[in-house]
């Protein structure tokens, strides 16, 4: 019997163990899975929100500045706050202007709350909207499987009006993820909360098989076995006044042959610095119109053995696949290298990447006209990252690139979401 006392008295104390361990948690590395939407060519995120906790879908938004959700229809949380106008919390979000709401009070209206104009990446439209605070959780990670949730009590975020879901979306998403470089973008708010350095790394996929976003630091391990964060180059990070992510490229190369063109377009963008800018909600990297007709040129030229078709739209540049073998990186066809910092920092485009099949026998470069006055005069778009590690280092302004994954024989779709709690 005393035996039998002693055994409860010890299990007892590893459960209070536990329990205070769990509390205390501090995690180096977070993940959310992603998935690609085939018929909007967007990407997706599920995250776990609200009391009792709900898994809402978002579209995840590279450049978005915080996380927007819409509250007109069904948003039930006991937990929901909105923030008094001049808090603490309006202060961190950057918002001074506090707003009214004619409506009874609910999730999204409240009077004397600060407003935030949460914007769809996809139509360019915004509405008012209410700063808000309630829980999110996210799943832990080793690095090679997915882990338990643990919780951030006081998310900040933005309660958007249900009209700004109109427009070509995924099917049931509820509001854009945003991992922009601001005070209330997903990962800044993750390392404050848990303490680690603000980094993410983004590993997308071109089917609906999860791809993986990782907050923190690595290993990121993907089967069978290999961890992708130990080769990956690096080059300068330049964040826009919004938060927005750029790289510097210097030039481009095909088939290892300097493409000619006026290089000091490649420093044009809307800000007025040098960049590129990197997108997860444009499906294709659109170059301005001189550089996308140097290059379209350029590679025709150096596939030349290729019979061209009729383009398909939206892209201008399309060969019969027949003649083009395929290869571990995707098909046989000339590699597209940005160059970035210097001669020896590529971040190398191979066919995978670079081209699209646009039917049985067709295969069109994937890349877009962006007309003479874009965003910027390179925007590296969603099918040119599949498949890719990139690693935003925050703290440092600086960007890991891995380059096709396929090429070590694993692909970002080989994360293992087994979890090994």
């Amino acid at each position: 019997m005393a035996s039998f006392l002693s055994f409860l008295l010890l299990f007892s104390l590893l459960l209070i163990s536990l329990s205070h361990a769990q509390r205390h948690l501090k995690p180096n590395t977070l993940v959310l899975p992603v998935s690609k939407d085939g018929a909007t060519h967007l990407y997706v995120t599920t995250i776990h929100k609200r009391t009792p906790l709900l898994p809402v879908p978002f579209v995840l938004d590279l450049n978005g500045l915080f996380l927007w959700v819409n509250c007109e229809h069904q948003y039930l949380s006991s937990t929901y706050r909105a923030p008094r106008c001049h808090s603490a919390q309006c202060s961190i979000a950057n918002t001074h202007r506090c707003r009214t709401c004619p409506s009874p009070a609910r999730p999204g209206c409240h009077n004397n709350t600060c407003s935030l104009v949460p914007v769809n990446p996809v139509t360019n439209k915004s509405g008012n909207g209410e700063l808000a605070q309630d829980v999110l959780s996210i799943q832990l990670t080793d690095g090679s499987n997915s882990g338990p949730m643990v919780t951030v009590p006081g998310f900040l975020f933005a309660c958007a009006p249900a009209f700004l879901l109109q427009g070509p979306l995924p099917i049931g998403v509820q509001g854009i993820a945003g991992l922009g470089r601001t005070q209330i973008a997903l990962p800044t708010q993750l390392a404050s909360h848990f303490g680690f350095r603000p980094k993410f790394a983004l590993c997308l996929t071109s089917s609906a098989s999860n791809g993986v976003i990782f907050f923190g630091d690595g290993p990121y391990m993907m089967l069978p076995g290999i961890d992708i964060s130990q080769a990956i180059g690096h080059t300068p990070l330049v964040i826009s006044p919004q938060g927005e992510y750029y790289i510097g490229v210097r030039s481009i190369r095909i088939n290892n042959k300097l493409v000619p063109l006026n290089t000091s377009l490649l420093s044009k963008n809307i800000y007025g610095f040098s960049g590129t800018m990197i997108s997860t909600v444009v499906p294709y990297t659109i170059l301005e119109t001189s550089i996308y007709k140097a290059v379209t040129q350029f590679f025709a030229n150096e596939l030349y053995w290729v019979h061209r078709v009729a383009p398909v739209a939206p892209f201008g540049v399309c060969f019969n696949s027949t003649n083009i073998t395929s290869t571990r990186v995707g098909p046989g066809v000339p590699n597209i290298d940005l160059v970035l910092q210097n001669e020896n920092v590529v971040w190398r485009i191979f066919g995978v990447n670079s081209m699209v099949r646009t039917g049985q026998d067709v295969l069109c470069l994937g890349f877009v006209d962006g007309g003479p006055h874009p965003m910027a005069s390179i925007v590296i778009g969603g099918h040119q990252l599949e498949d890719n590690l990139l690693q935003f280092d925050l703290s440092r302004s600086s960007l890991g690139f891995s380059s096709s994954l396929l090429f070590r024989r694993t692909s970002c779709a080989n994360f293992n979401f087994t979890s090994n709690s």
